[in-house]
């Protein structure tokens, strides 16, 4: 399931906060969508809404941000399905491109540091040298 992924769209805090707060009413007239609309993406895969303590789905802002994606989706003429999987795949590949820039971004201070290092053991042998 996508619950605990992002958007396609950008960095993993575009989409919103993750907190249920929506009741299924709320969340529909919010997207204007039905409420069949939102089931159907939760038994496909993509929206895993919380629950009240009664039992009710609550959807969040994050919830919000995927269904409107495979609204639109869904709007231009795609499947249900063809939907969810691509919302799915967007928000696969921002955690990966999010994951990358990390990784790219650890390598940049590796590397500072170590040259920063080597700086600083080259002064510290040629002050040596000079005794």
């Amino acid at each position: 399931m996508i619950a605990d992924n992002t958007s396609g769209f950008g960095s993993p805090e575009l989409i919103g906060t993750r907190t249920p707060a929506f009741t299924i009413g709320t969340a529909a007239e919010l997207l204007g969508v039905s409420q069949a609309f939102l089931r159907q993406l939760g038994a496909n895969g993509l929206l895993d809404p919380g629950r009240s303590t009664g039992g009710h789905r609550r959807y969040s802002q994050y919830d919000l941000g995927l269904a409107s994606q495979a609204r639109v989706l869904v709007d231009e003429g795609l499947s249900m399905d063809a939907a969810c999987r691509i919302v799915t795949l967007q928000v696969e590949l921002a955690y990966a491109r999010a994951e990358i820039a990390a990784l790219h971004q650890q390598l940049q201070d590796s590397s500072e540091r170590q040259a920063a290092g080597g700086r600083r053991r080259g002064h510290d042998r040629g002050e040596m040298g000079d005794r």
